[in-house]
């Protein structure tokens, strides 16, 4: 019997914890410091639970002890200080905090103490990085990636036209911090919301993608001269983006109000909570594109993947949870049985190198209806 402990009983994390206590031979427990959270986790799904400032090293010690893996679903602003002291407590982690800091400065810190540490455990970073790995790993030569996703409602309402599965926090931070992509093989950064594109997408219509930082471990793992990540959203979003942007809005400088001293960005976030918080019953879809161009055995590929997943009607789970949550918990499975074994900070690029274990994670996802389709055609 297996004990993990789920570290964030979010959108995310209560979605992990549920798909993981389905399992006989796992053992699940969440810590979270939202009791009201925890309570619907207890009462109606029959997690056990514990409270817990997540925050407090001390504490979160003393509660990871006698557990044989952990999940990291704490918010971004925590990922990092959580993942470390994970790390020095000796226990494997599958993590999907998205933080901004570099993972791989805790390598050598992960080797010494034996520990499993996958990080980027979800779905762009996630499964877009297990995908650029297994082809990467397949072609005799890769010579581009290219990565679009987005979360979005269902409901388009204006003046957004977006609601966000996470924090508006988290979700300006991907408007605010410059891309980094790699162009003749060689870094280049490049500013958030640039290079404007239109997309089309069967059963949904035109999209807009622009730049965003999200190809993260790539950029050191893979040697590909062309790669990039786009975020996508409905047409007209970014011009109100940069609307706010250029007005100020998103500063990080703080300024006085009275008394007070605020950020432009805290206040602009506060505003923004509810107006894109996803309500109960609100409907949403991921859709994703990753496009790999390379050659095998002579000839020039190109192997374009898509995944389309929607909000679930029956376990009221929203389509972001079900594709991050789900890629986290086939790699948590994977470490628990025995078939991942690398120690030190591993990303998703380097699980998906191994055929088998990828072919095993996409099964498990298409267990829980995320399948991914591939076209795979021959160029001239």
């Amino acid at each position: 019997m297996h004990r993990v402990i789920v570290l964030g009983a979010g959108l995310v994390g209560n979605v992990i914890a549920r798909d993981l206590h389905k399992d006989d031979s796992i053992v699940v427990v969440v810590a979270d410091i939202n009791k009201e959270r925890l309570d619907y986790l207890h009462q109606a799904y029959g997690l056990s639970v514990i409270q817990l400032d997540l925050g407090k090293e001390r504490e979160l010690e003393e509660i990871i002890k006698d557990f044989d893996l952990v999940i990291g679903a704490v918010p971004g602003f925590m990922g990092f200080e959580t993942l470390e002291r994970v790390i020095k407590c000796g226990k494997n982690i599958v993590d999907i905090s998205f933080f901004e800091e570099d993972p791989f400065q805790l390598d050598d810190l992960a080797k010494r103490h034996g520990v499993t540490a996958i990080i980027d455990a979800g779905v762009a970073p996630g499964l877009s990085n297990l995908i650029a790995g297994y082809e990467f790993n397949s072609l005799d030569e890769m010579s581009e990636f290219e990565c679009y996703v987005g979360g979005l409602p269902k409901e388009r309402v204006l003046p957004f036209e977006y609601k966000a599965p996470f924090s508006p926090v988290d979700v300006i931070e991907e408007y605010t911090r410059d891309a980094r992509m790699v162009e003749d093989g060689r870094i280049v950064v490049k500013p958030a919301l640039s290079e404007p594109e239109i997309l089309y997408f069967q059963g949904i219509g035109s999209l807009e993608a622009f730049n965003t930082d999200g190809l993260r471990t790539l950029l050191k793992t893979l040697k590909v001269p062309f790669m990039k990540e786009k975020t996508l959203r409905y047409p007209g979003h970014i011009e109100k983006i940069k609307l706010l942007k250029d007005a100020g809005f998103l500063s990080t400088k703080p300024i006085r109000i009275g008394e007070t001293e605020i950020t432009p960005i805290e206040f602009t976030s506060k505003i923004l909570i509810d107006n894109w918080k996803l309500k109960k019953g609100e409907e949403d879809f991921t859709v994703m594109r990753v496009i790999v161009r390379g050659k095998k055995q002579g000839e020039n590929l190109t192997i374009t993947y898509e995944l389309y997943d929607e909000y679930d009607r029956e376990e009221e789970v929203l389509s972001m949870a079900r594709t991050t949550g789900f890629t986290c918990t086939a790699i948590a499975r994977l470490v628990l049985s025995g078939k991942i074994k690398q120690k030190g900070i591993i990303p998703p690029e380097k699980i998906g190198m191994n055929a088998d274990v990828f072919r095993r994670i996409i099964e498990e996802l298409r267990k829980r209806k995320i399948a991914l389709h591939v076209i795979e055609r021959k160029e001239e």
